[in-house]
């Protein structure tokens, strides 16, 4: 299986000097990632927007090693959250933020990133919009989970991300579908152990309808991230079946993947957002994309042969 050959290189410096200097990597980046500034990426929000998406922005670079760059990423949001509001594009724009860049791995790191992402979920409510805590690897659970339950006391829009592969995660659901709170549903993108995650895809898939069925007939707000046409259609089928209406939960897919898709959704109704990443630091965001489907790496493959 080569996912977990990628996962491994996204953690190391050597592949990422090479990957970053082959004569393809450039266009092929290009196609996930939205741009390197906020200058780059507004745009993008706008024209997205009027083709009647709304958007989930990500700034990339979780790999950090300083509180100074914990700060920086803090910093990073704030601009962006202040460039929304010049333009009016709140309502249609949340944020997602990764808690290791806002400096959990660090020493004190919970305290750390609570006090990092509370002044950006401030921010994002003051202009209409919310942000929603990544999952990372599954030590980081525990704190990420504890930020989210922190957070929504006073911004109870806070949304966050559980991943069907690992174990715990029926668990997770069953509770946060109790609690009422935003929930984003994704299959997984990070090299797990045998012992807290399913590591065969076709009881992934099984996991994840099961995950779905409780957060569709929960209390809470479904955000679908997937682009697997048989697992969106199991999805309006589980929401149907719940009774809930088109506006109560909604579809997430990456930018630069399935478009005409993501334009279908939102033509028939449905609520349908891109997870737009943008920044400098593309690198660990880049390969598990590569991870996540074998035709994103081929097609990497195919880009560097016909720039070499």
């Amino acid at each position: 299986m080569l996912g977990p050959v990628i996962l491994a290189a996204s953690r190391s410096d050597k592949m990422r000097r090479i990957v970053s200097a082959a004569p393809g990597t450039k266009q092929v980046v290009a196609r996930f990632i939205a741009g390197e500034t906020v200058d780059d990426v507004v745009p993008i929000v706008s024209e997205l927007s009027g083709r009647g998406l709304e958007v989930t922005l990500d700034v990339v670079g979780e790999d950090i090693t300083t509180v100074e760059q914990s700060y920086a990423a803090r910093d990073a949001y704030l601009e962006l959250i202040g460039r929304l509001k010049e333009l009016g594009l709140g309502a249609r724009a949340e944020m997602s933020v990764k808690l290791s860049m806002f400096g959990q791995s660090l020493e004190n790191g919970h305290e750390l990133a609570l006090a990092n992402v509370r002044p950006v979920v401030a921010a994002a409510a003051e202009i209409g919009t919310t942000v929603t805590l990544d999952a990372e690897d599954h030590t980081t659970l525990d704190s990420m989970f504890a930020i989210h339950e922190e957070l929504r006391k006073d911004f109870p829009q806070t949304g966050c991300v559980i991943q069907a592969y690992l174990f715990r995660t029926e668990d997770d659901a069953r509770r946060l579908a109790a609690n009422g709170s935003r929930v984003r549903i994704v299959k997984g993108a990070y090299k797990e152990p045998e012992s807290v995650a399913i590591q065969d895809k076709p009881e992934i898939d099984k996991a994840y309808v099961r995950i779905m069925k409780i957060l569709m007939d929960g209390e809470g707000y479904p955000m679908i991230g997937s682009h697997d046409p048989r697992l969106i259609s199991i999805a309006q089928e589980l929401a149907r079946r719940a009774g809930r209406k088109l506006d109560e939960y909604e579809f997430q897919m990456l930018y630069g993947i399935r478009s005409e898709e993501q334009n279908r959704l939102a033509a028939e109704g449905h609520r349908m957002r891109v997870y737009t990443a943008y920044g400098t630091d593309w690198y660990g965001y880049f390969m598990r994309r590569l991870a996540e489907k074998p035709a994103n790496l081929l097609f990497f493959v195919r880009s560097i042969l016909t720039k070499g």
